[in-house]
């Protein structure tokens, strides 16, 4: 059964890792894959490289993760540097391994790039391709409850999110966002706006300063008071701050669920200890 079908019966529950680099053996991530195994997720995505690069251990990982038999990969593909032709080889190389369920992507611009410098310069373009040559995928897209940061308005960026809707994409997986009234306001305005897909709620564990503040502002997204007290402190002592990061995370889980949403997608970090930790100590153990 397809994500987005098990989304309409139940809240679903899954994790992200990413590929190591190219030169790094697979060891590590194949063991941090078998502890998240442990909480049945209804799928693990896999992330490409910076720039959409290291696409080649993205498939590693992904076909790993089907011949396990535990759960569902979902392959992250982006439009950067991709040519039509080469969409439609590497699509097809995933669905000749079995594996049918895709993030599509603009991505994000290497540096010094103006565009994608592919043959598709939207995400929605990718989605209408995906649609049209390939009906076997189940098809996710990226929202941004604060707005993506190179977008002018919210209206616009909720505008590109129905168009992705349109081009024929199954569920919404959002950016992280820690701010749990701000993802509320955000459900409102894109109903409002006709975008009825279900949604798979991105959460970024606070297991670091400098990581949590890093990945969060350069995502564009705010953080909130609270999260902003454990930062000033507990920032200078690592273990006090994984330890208070990780209550807050878990309270975030409850304050999301609690929101009604579709699903709970773990951003691992591929930190598998402290990602167990933080499901065990919430009674959170799969949703299966």
């Amino acid at each position: 059964m397809k994500i987005s079908e098990i989304m309409k019966q139940r809240m679903i529950f899954s994790f992200e890792v990413f590929p190591p680099k190219k030169d790094q053996p697979m060891d590590y991530l194949l063991d941090t894959l078998k502890h998240l195994y442990v909480f049945n997720p209804d799928f693990i995505s896999c992330t490409y490289g910076a720039g959409g690069t290291n696409a080649g251990r993205n498939i590693e990982v992904c076909r790993a993760i089907k011949k396990s038999g535990r759960t569902v990969p979902v392959a992250h593909f982006t439009c950067i540097g991709n040519s039509m032709e080469n969409i439609r080889k590497s699509l097809q190389i995933y669905l000749n391994m079995g594996i049918d369920h895709v993030l599509a992507l603009r991505g994000d611009f290497p540096k010094g790039w103006k565009g994608t410098m592919g043959d598709f310069n939207y995400a929605n373009e990718l989605v209408a391709f995906i649609r049209k040559n390939f009906p076997e995928f189940c098809i996710a897209v990226a929202g941004n409850p604060e707005k993506h940061f190179q977008a002018n308005s919210f209206e616009e960026d909720i505008a590109h999110l129905r168009v992705k809707q349109d081009s024929g994409a199954d569920y919404i997986m959002t950016q992280l966002c820690h701010d749990v009234d701000q993802y509320e306001w955000w459900v409102e305005k894109i109903r409002k706006a006709g975008i009825s897909l279900p949604i798979d709620v991105g959460i970024m564990p606070a297991l670091s300063k400098d990581s949590i503040i890093r990945m969060t502002v350069s995502n564009g997204s705010s953080i909130p008071r609270e999260l902003a007290e454990i930062i000033a402190r507990y920032g200078d002592n690592p273990e006090d701050f994984k330890k208070a990061g990780k209550e807050y995370t878990i309270k975030q889980m409850y304050r999301f669920i609690d929101a009604g949403i579709n699903g709970l997608h773990i951003y691992s970090l591929n930190r598998w200890k402290d990602v167990s930790d933080i499901l065990n100590e919430s009674g959170i153990m799969g949703f299966k």
